[in-house]
């Protein structure tokens, strides 16, 4: 192959992105069930614990909270909430950033059988992995608004928003997995690392308090995390009642298209090495 033809090669575009969506979903769809149930396989309620879950850790956090801690938040709209519903939704959009990151880091390098067949799409594994997250993020989803009608809260149509909410946390998700995948393979201890960024992502986002209450150069900073915004947007629609920042999403809708489009390319350029190295 000529220098020109590997240049071509790994070319790729902002549909080159998608592809994998319309070109392999039988397949796309098999490996992402296959994730969701190997989370439970031998266990005795089976996939009943990813509704057991979300469940459990909402009625912690309004416990501990709501009445041990008897904690506010310091929010129009959100005085008579239940800080546990505040602090769950936006663990539902931590959990569906650092699910994928954490997954994704491993899928290749852990999956080397893939990596040996020649005609295997390798790129859908982040793809796969993300709607895995995206999976449970919905069951959590479900489980919020339910307890919010049991606990007397207002259910906002607004909430009708999330998945044009969730959407651009999804493929910034994808973009990042492809990079991390591809990385890990040559080294390893990017794994290691991923789960303690998942951590401390937790801690500098507004998901345990609203970020005006920090200092304005603090703010900054907080907002260079990629959930912050989402975690915003989240509690806006389902918490608060109002409309998204639409202006606010688009900007990070173009950034999660470049992400990806950076992650996909990335991807595409190391494949070639993953069967030398696994």
């Amino acid at each position: 192959m000529s220098a020109e033809q590997r240049i071509e090669s790994h070319k790729v575009s902002l549909l080159d992105i998608f592809r994998p969506l319309t070109r392999h979903t039988h397949l796309l769809l098999q490996i992402s069930k296959r994730g969701i149930q190997s989370r439970y396989r031998g266990s005795v309620l089976g996939m009943f614990w990813s509704l057991l879950t979300p469940l459990l850790m909402l009625l912690v956090y309004s416990f501990v909270f709501s009445v041990v801690f008897k904690a506010k938040w310091d929010h129009p709209g959100a005085e008579d909430a239940n800080f546990g519903v505040i602090l769950f939704s936006g663990m539902i959009i931590h959990a569906l950033f650092s699910e994928p990151m954490v997954l994704s880091s491993t899928s290749i390098s852990g999956n080397s059988q893939y990596v040996k067949k020649v005609v295997f799409p390798l790129e859908i594994m982040p793809w796969s992995t993300t709607i895995v997250a995206l999976f449970q993020a919905l069951v959590s989803f479900f489980i919020l608004i339910v307890f919010m009608l049991i606990s007397g809260m207002t259910i906002h149509p607004t909430l009708l928003f999330f998945p044009i909410v969730v959407a651009p946390l999804v493929l910034f998700s994808v973009g990042l997995g492809w990079i991390l995948s591809s990385l890990t393979v040559f080294i390893r201890d990017i794994a290691q690392l991923v789960g303690i960024v998942s951590t401390i992502s937790l801690f500098i986002s507004p998901v345990f308090y609203p970020v005006d209450r920090l200092p304005s150069i603090w703010q900054s900073v907080i907002y260079l995390n990629p959930i912050s915004h989402i975690v915003d947007q989240m509690r806006r629609i389902a918490i608060y009642g109002e409309m998204p920042d639409w202006g606010g999403l688009a900007l990070y809708t173009l950034v999660a298209l470049f992400m990806a489009w950076l992650g996909l390319a990335l991807f595409q350029r190391l494949r070639a090495g993953f069967a030398d190295v696994l």
